[in-house]
Formats: structure tokens, sequence, C-alpha cells
């Protein structure tokens, strides 16, 4: 038996799941990495605001924000892209808004 090939025979098969697999790794990836990406950036940004002369929820808003987007990542690194990506979009709009109050 042809180790490219199914039990059924069919090499297509074979490459459509290897190209899904291929795609899964690849999502995962991308939400792991811009979680931790957006989360560092939410704690640069937590950082600078609280040595300024911001309000507290600024900063706390930036913080906050970032725990979101670590969490989005830690998500997005099990495979729970979805999860992951609706995480990021509200950790994102968290810090936007927190950027509001300045």
């Amino acid at each position: 038996m042809d180790a490219d090939k199914n039990v059924d025979g069919s090499e297509e098969e074979y490459e459509e799941y290897e190209d899904a697999a291929r795609d899964a790794r690849r999502a995962r990836w991308t939400a792991t990495g811009t979680g931790a990406l957006l989360a560092l950036a939410g704690l640069a940004a937590s950082t600078l605001r609280l040595t300024g002369s911001a309000p507290v929820l600024v900063p706390g808003a930036y913080a906050f924000g970032a725990a979101v987007c670590a969490l989005a990542s830690v998500l997005g690194a099990r495979g729970r892209t979805r999860r992951a990506l609706w995480l990021l979009i509200a950790g994102a709009m968290v810090m936007a808004l927190g950027d509001q109050f300045d």
C-alpha cells in the first residue's frame, strides 16, 4: 500500500485532509501570535499611560484589554480559533475605548 493514499486508495482525499490540517495549524499560529503581540502592546501602553498624567481608567483599560488578548492567545494555541478571534476583537475594542477616556 502506498503511504500517500487513504484506505480506499484516493490520493485526492488525503491531500485535502493534509491541506485542512495545514490551514488549521496556520490559524492556530496566527491566533497565538496575534494575541501575544496585542497583549504585549497593551501592556506597554498600560505602563506608559500609568507613568503619565492619564486617569486610572486608561491604563486599567489597556491592562484589561491585554489580559483578554493574552487569553485569546492561549485559546488560539489550543485550537479554539473562532473564540480567540472574538476575544482579540473584544480586547482591541476595550483598549481603544480606554484610549478615548484620555
